[in-house]
């Protein structure tokens, strides 16, 4: 008996994907320059080169285009998580996490989304695939935490929850845009800098 054999995707349905990769690629970028509230269905539109009429054909809102955009970086970041060595101590996969999405900041390809909109907020939260990915993130991270703490390595006392939020917010900590804009030092200096004073604190040791 013959295996069955994947089904072929037409023409029309590869150049539909590509044209939709190219919309979140599009939009990933403009919400990394602009952030949600600047960035208009219009310029995404203009800057793939199509229609607004067929860019609604894909995405319906505004809200919904930004919600692809997260998907891709939960995808990425799912991906760089299960990329760390089974061997590498808690800690330092935390760091690693820390460093990897203050590159993509730097690199302007970490989407910026408002803390308070609630339209976007619900549309997220339906959307099951960034849900489903962050739930996954966040559980990974967490486990993390919690072993870090118990190897003493990461302060115990600290709820494993607010170092969770922490780490989150090194994603889109505006400490990295400072020192960029100063000139003084390179991305690679800027994110030790940052990955000392989250992991080491201020005090002097």
């Amino acid at each position: 008996m013959n295996a069955r054999q994947p089904a072929k995707v037409s023409f029309k349905e590869q150049m539909l994907q590509a044209r939709e990769d190219a919309i979140v690629l599009t939009v990933n970028r403009l919400l990394a320059e602009k952030g949600f509230d600047a960035m208009t269905v219009d310029e995404v539109a203009a800057s793939v080169g199509i229609a607004k009429a067929s860019l609604y054909k894909h995405f319906p809102s505004k809200e919904d285009l930004a919600a692809a955009a997260m998907v891709r970086v939960m995808r990425r970041a799912q991906d760089f998580l299960r990329s760390l060595p089974a061997e590498q101590k808690p800690a330092e996969r935390l760091r690693a996490v820390a460093r990897w999405t203050m590159a993509l900041q730097l690199a302007g390809e970490m989407p910026s989304l408002p803390s308070q909109n609630s339209t976007l907020r619900t549309t997220l939260l339906a959307n099951r695939e960034y849900t489903d990915g962050l739930m996954e993130v966040s559980d990974t991270l967490g486990g993390w935490i919690e072993q870090a703490q118990a190897e003493g390595v990461i302060n115990p006392k600290l709820p494993a929850l607010a170092v969770l939020y922490t780490l989150y917010a090194r994603a889109c900590d505006p400490v990295l845009e400072f020192l960029k804009l100063g000139a003084q030092h390179t991305d690679e200096q800027i994110i030790d800098l940052v990955i000392s004073t989250c992991f080491e604190g201020l005090n002097a040791r």
